[in-house]
């Protein structure tokens, strides 16, 4: 797979199969990822790995907080407060496009609820990573992190390898935190579930769409 195949073949995936992730892979990615550029060298990233029992531990304990409606404010404001213009629309698109594969209806608020909270168990997949940051760095370090996130979904797209980044995972920090003994100097980021496609779920057989260039880009010459 060359690179271009490896970044146009990368979707979120949201259905993983049971089939483990070994160790050496999983250090063959975030080796790889570790090139990423970022300013003056800083390499603002810490990636927490889980599999296992620290996977379930964790995915319990957001699971259960998220079921109790238990709310905890995100380190930092990934969405905005309100989605306006075409981010609204280009939202609920992909909301439609989602439940409409799955047959959950809008009356269905339980289905709704059932789906959302396999966000805090990173879809099932075997390995759950969690990204985050010293709270001293800046703006331009999240910009390092995309950078350094992409490579990871890239890396492991060329490995046969599917996954889903994942901002419902930050938004629990606290209970982050103390799971994983990070300090209070830790933000966490988002996560990422990782693992094998379950090519036969119904969720995972959708597209999203992508604008035309000429909506986005302008030349100069």
């Amino acid at each position: 797979m060359n690179t271009f195949e490896a970044i146009e073949s990368r979707k979120s995936v949201r259905a993983f199969t049971s089939q483990e992730v070994d160790r050496a892979t999983i250090e063959k990615i975030l080796n790889a990822a570790k090139c990423a550029p970022s300013g003056v060298n800083m390499q603002p990233w810490k990636v927490s790995v889980l599999t296992g029992q620290s996977k379930e531990s964790l995915s319990d304990k957001m699971e259960q907080a998220f079921r109790d409606g238990v709310k905890q404010k995100m380190d930092y404001a990934y969405y905005p407060k309100v989605f306006e213009g075409v981010y609204k629309e280009r939202r609920k698109e992909m909301g439609l496009l989602m439940y409409s594969k799955l047959g959950i209806t809008r009356e269905d608020k339980q289905r709704q609820i059932d789906q959302w909270a396999l966000n805090y168990r990173a879809f099932n997949a075997p390995v759950m990573l969690i990204f985050s940051i010293d709270s001293s760095l800046e703006q331009g370090s999240y910009l390092d992190y995309g950078m350094f996130i992409q490579t990871i979904m890239i890396a492991a797209a060329d490995l046969g390898l599917a996954t889903c980044p994942q901002a419902a995972l930050g938004e629990y920090p606290d209970i982050v935190r103390k799971e994983l003994s990070l300090g209070d100097n830790e933000e966490i980021v988002c996560g990422m579930s990782l693992g094998y496609e379950d090519k036969n779920h119904d969720v995972n057989s959708f597209d999203t769409s992508r604008v035309e260039l000429s909506d986005f880009v302008n030349f100069f010459d």
